[in-house]
């Protein structure tokens, strides 16, 4: 059992890094194989909406959004950490929402897995963080396991957040404890790998 935690922040050691390294310790409490994967530092590209992917599963744009997609899909749980800049999640967290489109065929998809996320922000934009991800989960038919979102400007006041700290701890553990149960979404009601929307025809 392995849970991957992705860090979709710039930086290597901020508040979102403090939250993840916890929900990080509280999965491998209950028995899982853990990594964390930094975005800082690598190349991964905006979707350019080729559809290419569709038909094969691959990305056609080659960058280090390539090796993140093979540990994704080795992965029986995903925790994302996205900041909050200027009252949304982070460039990189939502490239990383958008590129995985070509994780979308039989075989190479996400779905069954367990997702969780943490975000952090000095103001607003919290809520907006936790809803894009609710819906990214419901349409890539995983299993959510439950959010932390809290309010700090620094990584040591973080630490002194002693509930906040511990709500983290708790969701890596409940990311493990699910990806044991070995959750499955129902085959026939699995539709096509998108939410289903407001649909007249």
């Amino acid at each position: 059992m392995k849970i991957l935690a992705i860090l979709c922040s710039p930086s290597k050691n901020g508040n979102t890094a403090t939250l993840l390294n916890r929900a990080l310790e509280g999965a491998k409490q209950e028995g899982a194989e853990v990594e964390l994967f930094s975005v800082a530092g690598k190349d991964i590209k905006p979707c350019d909406e080729c559809r290419a992917c569709a038909k094969t599963g691959k990305c056609v744009v080659k960058d280090d959004a390539e090796p993140l997609f093979e540990k994704m899909l080795a992965a029986d749980g995903i925790i994302f950490g996205a900041p909050v800049f200027f009252y949304g999640m982070a460039a990189q967290a939502k490239a990383i929402i958008d590129r995985t489109t070509a994780l979308a065929v039989p075989g190479r998809t996400l779905a069954n897995k367990v997702g969780g996320v943490v975000t952090v922000a000095g103001s607003l934009g919290l809520v907006d963080v936790v809803k894009d991800f609710c819906f990214y989960f419901f349409s890539r038919r995983m299993l959510m396991a439950n959010y932390v979102a809290a309010y700090s400007i620094n990584p040591e006041e973080l630490k002194k957040m002693e509930k906040c700290m511990q709500a983290a701890y708790d969701l890596g553990r409940t990311m493990a404890v699910l990806a044991k149960a070995n959750f499955k979404y129902p085959v026939d009601l699995m539709g096509r790998a998108i939410a289903y929307g407001t649909h007249t025809k």
